[in-house]
């Protein structure tokens, strides 16, 4: 792939004309939008296998992030598609439930034994706010605390009206959110106090970038106990990629309720809300008490993604997955790390995060990040052939996809070194720096 400052994608440039015309953003998820990588130099995808993807001006890269972290086997894998195939002949969705419904959820709570219940469902929002209304049912709570340190949680009115994004979201909804900060139990403990028998529940990412301080989680799991507030785990990113059994089983806490999402389905959409029978029981039939609508979708058990589910449990067991993901990271993170010292740029290009789930940030002279600098970064990135809005990587990577990534990473940062040199990375952009997903203004 041509590597100099021409590197251009004029198909790509063309196909994302066409798809801000009929899809507002131009995608279907924010954080696929062009506004996320280099003006003009936002690839269109053709086809993936593997850990590669073609764009449509016939470029190949090392893809990282797969899918937003949920092509974690990588592209097209044959155990996966085998599984999908066999139900496609089959029919994918019937008036009543399947037996593949049964089979995915006894395969699900075998992998995951902390749960003794799960629900499929097609996308990671409705699984968690499926988990915050039945906390809210079983307490008689309206309160929700949410840990003010993670991203992301849900698309809907709790969680996004939180966000810069809350355009449209009532006050009176987003007034029954309150935030409590990561790692910190005092300050955790205070919040509950202060809002006594209103809060519902707590609800997290059990690890993200950083390791759960020692106790932090048992912490969290005592005093959720003694403030009579449900314990929620998201485990859409830490879920498979942590342990096959997620965070909770790697840590050994057990949360009241957790939610599943991204690897579950190697790319197909499934997601799954688990947890303790009495309260998922909440919203089935076999209990005397007012009914919660957990919940129902007509798309939530169709066949052959819950096969696909199924073939990737089985793979992540049988073949080590999580294991091999840590040992690439380790791999990967070692030889960027390199790379940027050997730069000079080691201060600036920072690899961060669980092997499994690697991050990079891009600081500026002063040590602030910096989308400028990013932009540049991925703009080399790009032109070497490495599509890597982060470093997340999948099993099907071999040696030499991180040999070469590895290589372009130290192109880049020697340009980095002359712009940081420079004192401004104007020079090496082609046009506006890439932006944050939640902002204000578009």
């Amino acid at each position: 792939m041509d590597t100099d400052q021409e590197f251009s994608l004029p198909r790509s440039r063309l196909a994302n004309e066409r798809l801000h015309a009929l899809i507002p953003g131009g995608a279907h998820t924010y954080a696929k939008g062009d506004d996320q990588y280099p003006e003009h130099l936002a690839p269109v995808i053709d086809h993936g296998r593997g850990a590669h993807v073609w764009d449509v001006d016939g470029n190949r890269y090392i893809e990282y992030g797969s899918g937003l972290r949920s092509v974690s086997l990588g592209h097209a894998h044959p155990r996966v598609i085998e599984a999908v195939r066999r139900e496609l002949d089959r029919g994918s969705n019937f008036v009543r439930p399947s037996v593949v419904e049964v089979e995915a959820a006894e395969r699900f709570l075998a992998t995951v034994p902390t749960a003794e219940m799960v629900k499929f469902a097609k996308n990671g929002s409705d699984a968690t706010t499926a988990a915050i209304r039945l906390a809210r049912a079983v307490t008689g709570r309206p309160r929700v605390a949410i840990c003010g340190d993670h991203p992301f949680f849900s698309t809907d009115d709790w969680f996004i009206g939180t966000t810069p994004m809350a355009a449209g979201i009532p006050a009176a909804t987003t007034d029954l959110t309150v935030a409590f900060p990561y790692g910190d139990l005092a300050a955790t403990e205070e919040l509950l106090t202060r809002h006594q028998d209103e809060i519902a529940c707590l609800i997290l990412e059990p690890a993200t970038h950083t390791e759960p301080p020692p106790g932090y989680l048992a912490g969290l799991r005592e005093l959720a106990d003694r403030h009579g507030c449900v314990l929620i785990f998201d485990e859409m990113i830490t879920g498979l990629r942590w342990s096959e059994a997620g965070a909770q089983g790697l840590y050994g806490v057990v949360p009241d309720l957790s939610t599943f999402g991204k690897a579950l389905g190697n790319g197909f959409a499934v997601s799954a809300l688990a947890g303790r029978r009495d309260l998922m029981e909440r919203g089935g039939l076999r209990h005397s008490g007012e009914r919660v609508f957990l919940l129902s979708t007509t798309h939530g058990a169709e066949t052959h993604s819950l096969a696909a589910a199924m073939a990737v449990l089985t793979t992540y067991v049988e073949e080590g997955i999580t294991a091999r993901l840590h040992a690439l990271g380790e791999r990967l993170a070692a030889g960027v790390r390199e790379a940027a010292a050997g730069m000079g740029v080691a201060d600036h290009v920072v690899v961060r995060g669980r092997a499994s789930n690697l991050v990079f940030a891009t600081l500026d002279e002063k040590g602030q990040p910096s989308q400028e600098y990013r932009t540049l970064f991925l703009h080399r990135l790009l032109a070497g052939g490495v599509l890597a809005p982060s470093f997340v990587v999948s099993s099907a990577l071999s040696d030499a996809d991180i040999e070469h990534t590895v290589d372009v990473v130290a192109q880049a940062c020697a340009v980095y070194r002359k712009a940081l040199d420079a004192g401004d990375p104007t020079p090496w952009l082609t046009g506006r720096p890439v932006k944050p997903v939640f902002r204000r203004l578009a």
